[in-house]
């Protein structure tokens, strides 16, 4: 069974929305505008991208990425060669770009489980805010990796749900804290009997 990991930049009051500068947020940019940048804070996303065996992209986040990723071909090289998945209702395959490797439209949460019983490296989801609700809520998420900044943005897609549901209890596996306050938190989701 592969690992689903959601990584992302989030805000110490869990927001997630545009921290790449996505049009259309008040706060668009903040984890390039706020604080001075460290290196070692961002030495877990080349980690990451060594390691994966696929994207998955809800198709809100898809679309801002594939007219950008795949000119970045220095800083997502490996990122590029993977395949993708995509997970939409609306989205047709003979809409995907090109121009960015394999990629794949899911139509459920249920097809990103199938998925996650076949051969191959850990799925990262980035962005994908309301995907990633979907995925926690059903069970599917086996990782976190979190980038927090020392920021309360207020309002803005948030990381977790605020969906009604039994607790979740995360095991944290890796911490670091970087000069200009970004904290590193990789959390298991802890499963029956662990």
């Amino acid at each position: 069974m592969r690992t689903l990991i959601i990584t992302a930049f989030v805000s110490l009051d869990g927001v997630m929305e545009a921290p790449g500068g996505e049009e259309g947020y008040r706060n668009a940019g903040w984890t390039f505008n706020q604080l001075p940048h460290d290196d070692a804070a961002y030495e877990l996303k080349d980690i990451e991208q060594q390691e994966a065996g696929a994207l998955l992209l809800g198709r809100h986040s898809y679309e801002a990425f594939a007219p950008v990723w795949p000119k970045m071909t220095e800083e997502f090289a490996r990122y590029n060669e993977l395949p993708k998945y995509v997970v939409s209702t609306q989205l047709e395959d003979h809409e995907v770009v090109e121009n960015w490797g394999e990629i794949s439209v899911l139509r459920s949460v249920e097809e990103v489980a199938r998925l996650k019983e076949t051969q191959g490296g850990p799925i990262l989801v980035h962005g994908s805010a309301t995907l990633g609700h979907s995925l926690a809520e059903a069970g599917l998420v086996d990782r976190y990796h979190l980038l927090v900044f020392p920021l309360l943005l207020g309002a803005g897609k948030r990381l977790f749900s605020s969906a009604d549901q039994d607790a979740t209890r995360l095991i944290l596996t890796d911490q670091e804290t970087y000069g200009n306050g970004i904290h590193k938190l990789i959390y298991d989701v802890a499963r029956e009997g662990s």
